[in-house]
């Protein structure tokens, strides 16, 4: 039992250094579009 809990404990610790490492390294940033509409004024 308790070398099941280690390697949970193993699991858990691999899991969060994975998920920070990616947080630090992977590219996360948002994609940039740059949008135009023409609109018309109706002046009287």
């Amino acid at each position: 039992m308790l070398r099941l809990l280690k390697f949970l404990a193993f699991l858990l610790i691999i899991g969060f250094i994975g998920l920070a490492g990616f947080a630090y390294l992977g590219d996360l940033s948002p994609e940039v579009e740059q949008l135009s509409q023409p609109i018309q004024l109706e002046l009287d």
